[in-house]
């Protein structure tokens, strides 16, 4: 077969100069280009290696939460998370939930045409659905704390004024429905959990499975491919105090872990499991046992004392490879944890002043680099460097190897601002050089948003579901603060992909030297900048020469090249070596 191949191609390489093909260019030779033009004084550098530090980008790394179908299909979305502290109490059959400290311990039914014909058309059915529409994974957040919304038929709540007397705040639409805070500013206290919920264990998320499993069939034959561990576990005794009034401890998340865990791979062997779901730094490293002593708890901390001194997510990380020991069966897939950037006024934040805007686009580096100190308390206390993803990797190959990396809540702000793009763009960027395994942005852009053009430069950047490539390859800037750069190989036709994100606020021109890729003599250009925030604008070609180009960069603009392979006759005579 390889005979006819390569006969075919040696033929075709008479009839053609050049086409796209998916060969690694370093086995072949390349024709002649023209130098670059010379660079101007003062200008920046970009380096690309396309042939050293390869390694593949997850396309899970481009998910959201609760993405709306429009959205979903324009970015032929990956993967989308149903999370949240809504979702810890969800329940099935009924289709309701409690919305928890989020809205005052209320239960909510969700809108449903049908409810007669419930468990199916539920909001989570509808959600799984969706997803299947438009080629996307779903990942569905399991119940764990062993209660679930009671409900549909009427509101209840987890702290009734009639029952427990006046509090602080009461919800002006069911005015019985109080925040669980007296008058006096105290939480309320032995409330009873039954009012508004129902309890439930591994059975329940069982039967969930199975109602899925029997609608979209398992994991492995294209049904839920994801289940999180819960959300958020170290906040329940403030989240969910209603019916989780104690702190978590070390214990109850391995146990709870343990049993949640071997159910969802009993009900279905084929899903990935993520966990432990972890809000944000502190709980990285102590339990909300720990902290629930208050004063100066990280002196004494008493449940991470109780267990070896041990940080919290290494000692989970070992609970899972013990099991795995003990059982044969790996019950933890993802290390799931999820980050907010500390800087003040950047997460979930409006643009904000010039500083405000500047701090959001340095605030990106604690996601991997170990020599910026977090402009946050966690520099100011004395943390050693975040270097997040650095981090997790070290966790797992320390602590239980083989165990794939997630954030399944971030968000850097200002998403309906260049701003924001710009550190969204950016984070996407080191996601997959970085290597992290899955990602989804919380609290998601509207479709015409800038922060959506971010992800359209990654997944859809020119209408027609072109990609930023598949294969992470080096990529480095003389200053990566006003320039960042990423590169990538795309595997279905071999071109270079090569992403800039000026975040200097000024015009910047930079040098682009190439290297371990053969290129045609001129690369497509897509640009996203203030000039047009309605559109990825496609720009005139830029002409490549033997060893890259030169470039002009507007300030706050980021810009797409795609260079592609150029596979010339020449090459054919060396396919056979390449093919034995």
């Amino acid at each position: 077969m390889y005979g006819n191949v390569v006969r075919y191609l040696v033929f075709a390489g008479f009839l053609i100069s050049s086409f796209t093909a998916v060969i690694t260019p370093q086995h072949l030779y390349a024709r002649p280009l023209a130098a670059p033009p010379a660079a101007p004084r003062g200008g920046l550098t970009l380096t690309i290696n396309a042939s050293a530090g390869q390694h593949p980008i997850s396309p899970h790394i481009y998910g959201i939460n609760f993405a709306p179908a429009d959205l979903a299909t324009d970015l032929n979305l990956p993967v989308n998370r149903w999370g949240g502290n809504a979702t810890t109490r969800y329940n099935w059959q009924v289709d309701a939930t409690n919305l928890a400290s989020d809205w005052f311990f209320e239960n909510y039914p969700n809108e449903n045409a049908n409810p007669g014909n419930l468990p199916f058309g539920s909001d989570s059915d509808e959600f799984v659905q969706q997803n299947l529409t438009t080629g996307t994974e779903s990942l569905l957040t399991i119940p764990m704390t062993g209660w679930a919304a009671k409900t549909r038929a009427n509101v209840l709540c987890g702290f009734s004024i009639a029952k427990y007397g006046s509090q602080q705040e009461r919800d002006p639409w069911h005015k019985d429905c109080g925040n669980g805070i007296d008058l006096n500013g105290d939480p309320i206290m032995g409330n009873d959990p039954l009012d508004a919920n129902t309890p439930v264990d591994e059975t329940f998320v069982q039967g969930w499975i199975a109602h899925l499993m029997g609608q979209y069939g398992a994991a492995a034959a294209g049904g839920v491919q994801f289940y999180a561990l819960d959300n958020e576990p170290m906040l329940w005794d403030y989240t969910h105090r209603d019916v989780h009034p104690d702190p978590t401890s070390y214990d109850e998340m391995r146990d709870r872990t343990y049993l949640y865990a071997a159910a969802i791979k009993a009900a279905d062997p084929t899903a990935q499991t993520l966990g432990p779901v972890l809000y944000g730094w502190t709980a990285y490293f102590y339990s909300a046992l720990d902290w629930a002593a208050g004063g100066a708890w990280w002196n004494n901390p008493i449940d991470r004392l109780a267990h070896d001194d041990i940080p919290f997510t290494d000692w989970y990380l070992q609970q899972m490879l013990a099991y795995e020991q003990q059982h044969g069966t790996r019950i933890l897939d993802y290390l799931d944890l999820h980050y907010y950037p500390a800087a003040p006024g950047v997460t979930l934040s409006p643009a904000g002043d010039a500083n405000t805007q500047a701090l959001r686009l340095r605030s990106t580096r604690s996601l991997w680099d170990p020599t910026y100190v977090d402009e946050s308390w966690i520099g100011q206390s004395g943390y050693p460097p975040v270097a997040l993803i650095p981090r997790m990797h070290d966790w797992v190959d320390n602590n239980y190897p083989g165990t794939k990396t997630a954030v399944t809540e971030y968000n850097w702000g200002a998403l309906d601002h260049i701003n924001g793009a710009l550190a969204q763009a950016d984070v996407l960027g080191i996601f997959g050089r970085e290597g992290l395994d899955l990602a989804t942005l919380w609290a998601g852009p509207a479709a015409d948003e800038p922060g959506a053009y971010a992800f359209r430069l990654y997944r859809n950047y020119d209408g027609q579901g072109h990609t930023f490539g598949d294969t992470s390859v080096n990529a480095s800037s003389s200053n990566q603060a006003q320039l960042s750069v990423y590169a990538a190989r795309r595997s279905s036709d071999g071109a270079l992909t090569i992403m800039v994100i000026n975040k200097s606020g000024a015009s910047q021109t930079a040098n682009i030297n190439i290297s371990g890729f053969s290129s045609a003599s001129s690369a497509q250009v897509f640009r996203y900048s203030p000039a047009n925030l309605n559109q990825i604008v496609p720009l005139a070609s830029q002409p490549v020469g033997a060893g890259g180009f030169t470039a002009a960069f507007p300030a706050n603009a980021i810009t797409l090249f795609v260079l592609p392979f150029s596979f010339t006759p020449t090459a054919f005579v060396y396919l056979p070596a390449i093919l034995r």
